[in-house]
């Protein structure tokens, strides 16, 4: 087999192109999908030595896979990582994390602006076993630490966060963490390796929802982790006995997303701020939240920490729910779904939606009002979005 990935020194866009390829004799030029459960050998005793991990090769697709090791390295090249393990899903990617680095008694210290089905997990199924989770206001450095105790074993944290564009300080988290022998994981999946590299800043892990923006088009439910080779073996652990794996299908689109990622990111970054900066001066819209504004609290440290603000954005528009369901109702172009990361721009109530099973005391924490839409910023034309943005805004502002 020949391997595409022999140097060390090439830049991001053509890691993500030609990174963790490894040929067969067929010599093919992209990369293939092996749809297969399991793998034939020579003979007993070549079973045998890899079955027992004494011969490296595939097993059994739920855990060794040609396609899926593909996307893993390629990912870790992106990422910085020294492996990657990918899952079925992103939530998939958080739960084996928890369940490889946590045991019952250990605490985690998470930012209250995580994604609802994050909370749950957190607080209905860890907390059933005995994890706790201590939730603290993402840019609050103080709150983080004050949060901690020697029971804590991991800080969790998505930055930017969904949907406000909070940023996290992560060179401050890692030191954080290092300080207290914890562990830092970040949730990348609004960025990417492109925009952000947490591994670098600092950070443990990196968390993703390969279903966003690695994908970039919609099409498939995946997750991945990233980081050091012993914690990595720990999750994948994790993904070989309880199961949740990528399938191979998957992880080619994944893999074949990842060769566009880089310009996709930078053209979502560009619709994004000229889109928010055009929000911002529209009266029906009361807030504007977005890392790419220079108004935006984290503004600098986004700046400095990351290549780009990201697609993703919240505004706030006047009469509550009933404006923000006006104008997501009048939208046409808009495709109001809960999902994000895709060429097209999605929108979205996250009040009854993404963040409808908080309870109220959660959301008025995590900020989310009943005047927030949330929209993830896709490739279409920005006269286009605008368009269609005003038929409601223009009608929600002229009362």
């Amino acid at each position: 087999m020949q391997d595409d990935n022999q140097q060390d020194d090439w830049s991001l866009e053509t890691l993500a192109i030609r990174a963790g390829h490894q040929r067969t004799f067929e010599q093919e030029h992209s990369e293939p999908i092996f749809p297969t459960s399991s793998f034939v050998y020579e003979s007993a005793a070549e079973a045998a030595r890899k079955f027992g991990g004494k011969e490296p090769g595939n097993v059994y697709s739920r855990f060794t896979n040609p396609t899926v090791h593909t996307f893993e390295r390629r990912l870790a090249a992106l990422e910085g990582g020294e492996r990657c393990v990918a899952t079925s899903s992103g939530m998939a990617a958080i739960l084996s994390t928890a369940l490889a680095l946590l045991s019952a008694g250990d605490e985690i210290v998470a930012s209250r602006s995580l994604f609802g089905s994050t909370v749950s997990l957190f607080d209905k199924y860890l907390g059933k076993f005995g994890i706790t989770t201590r939730y603290v206001e993402l840019s609050n450095q103080q709150a983080w630490e004050a949060a901690i105790t020697p029971k804590t074993r991991l800080l969790f944290a998505e930055t930017p966060s969904n949907p406000l564009s909070e940023v996290a300080d992560i060179k401050a988290l890692a030191a954080l963490a290092r300080k207290h022998d914890a562990l830092l994981a970040i949730d990348n999946c609004f960025l990417t390796p492109v925009l952000q590299q947490p591994l670098a800043l600092g950070a443990d892990l990196v968390i993703h929802s390969a279903t966003k923006y690695l994908d970039g088009q919609g099409r498939a439910i995946g997750g991945a982790v990233v980081g050091r080779h012993d914690l990595l073996e720990e999750v994948f652990g994790v993904v070989r006995t309880c199961g949740p794996c990528m399938s191979p299908f998957n992880a080619w689109i994944f893999t074949k997303g990842l060769e566009t990622l880089s310009l996709r990111m930078k053209a979502h970054c560009e619709n994004a701020l000229t889109l928010a900066r055009w929000l911002d001066q529209h009266p029906a819209v009361s807030k504007v939240h977005y890392s790419g504004l220079e108004t935006h609290p984290q503004h600098a440290l986004a700046k400095q920490q990351q290549k780009g603000f990201g697609a993703v954005l919240g505004f706030e528009v006047i009469n509550g729910q009933e404006g923000a369901w006006q104008v997501i109702d009048a939208t046409r172009l808009l495709s109001i779904t809960g999902n994000l990361g895709d060429v097209k721009t999605t929108i979205t109530h996250p009040a009854t939606t993404t963040h409808g099973r908080l309870s109220d005391v959660q959301k008025e924490a995590a900020g989310i009002a009943p005047g927030l839409i949330r929209v993830a910023v896709g490739l279409e034309s920005q006269q286009d979005l605008q368009r269609d943005l005003a038929r409601g805004l223009d009608a929600l502002a002229a009362g």
